[in-house]
């Protein structure tokens, strides 16, 4: 348990970078903007800096933007979820600081892409292990959490409100381009992760009732159990059928290969749910 502690710790970290590196060498000497908390951060250090006297830096305007974001959801969500959410934004405020911002080319449309493809490997990775790049992700967790709405639709409006703001204050030149980075960063997390907010697990195992009790014990989520059958050995199994959202999917997968790794499992997308899903109060 330590040793996956520290190993989701490095996975954030090193996401961190990453995010780090496409903001300071691609994202920002081009003025395109990122999706989410970040892009609010970088517009904000923008106008600060081009219409008043003072200056903020993106990366302390992203930590001060998560600081009430990571209050709330360590009330909301629980303890480990925010506390490496929080740990990435702090590291990204960190690496901010120290990697110098420099452009690398002039051409804008290759510092969307490099920017977008290496901002997403690290936001991808850091989903996949578990964790999230915090900001919106919190904000998604906690709307999943407590109003099972479709959470699509908030990225939207906060992302379409960036592309506005920059096109207005900066050319519409540069909202295209801040588009090209969110479609490019959208399709690499889809490749590494997953950007559907729901998700359905159906689990073959012969270990049923042992995986259900596992599972229970991380998870608060409903299992409809059904028997199921092997088609070439005809030995007798269960078939899990569960209802998840993507940040749960880490603890998922532990929890199998901690008690069935052989068991087999098939993950799909969920366009929507009619019914019950767990709301929390």
């Amino acid at each position: 348990m330590v040793n996956l502690h520290i190993k989701k710790s490095l996975v954030v970290i090193i996401g961190a970078l990453l995010n780090a590196i496409g903001l300071n060498m691609f994202l920002i000497p081009a003025n395109v903007y990122s999706s989410g908390f970040t892009g609010i951060a970088q517009l904000v250090s923008s106008m600060l800096d081009d219409y008043t006297p003072f200056y903020i830096s993106t990366g302390i305007l992203l930590l001060l933007l998560n600081i009430p974001v990571a209050i709330i959801g360590w009330r909301s969500i629980g303890k480990s979820f925010t506390i490496y959410s929080f740990l990435s934004v702090a590291a990204t405020t960190f690496f901010l600081s120290i990697i110098p911002i420099h452009r690398l080319s002039n051409d804008i449309i290759l510092n969307a892409v490099f920017g977008g493809v290496i901002i997403a490997l690290g936001v991808g990775f850091t989903l996949k292990w578990g964790a999230s790049t915090g900001g919106l992700d919190i904000v998604a967790m906690i709307l999943s959490r407590k109003k099972d709405k479709p959470i699509g639709s908030y990225f939207f409006i906060m992302n379409s409100i960036i592309i506005v703001a920059a096109g207005f204050l900066y050319g519409w030149e540069k909202a295209l381009y801040t588009l090209v980075f969110i479609y490019v960063s959208t399709r690499v997390i889809d490749t590494i992760h997953t950007r559907h907010e729901k998700l359905t697990a159906m689990i073959i195992t012969k270990k049923g009732e042992e995986l259900k009790k596992a599972i229970h014990g991380k998870l608060v989520r409903g299992i409809t159990m059904v028997p199921a059958k092997g088609a070439f050995t005809n030995d007798t199994k269960d078939m899990m059928i569960i209802v998840i959202t993507r940040y749960e999917l880490f603890d998922l997968e532990q929890v199998i290969k901690t008690v069935d790794p052989k068991a087999f499992t098939n993950i799909v997308q969920t366009t929507g749910i009619f019914g019950f899903f767990r709301k929390e109060t």
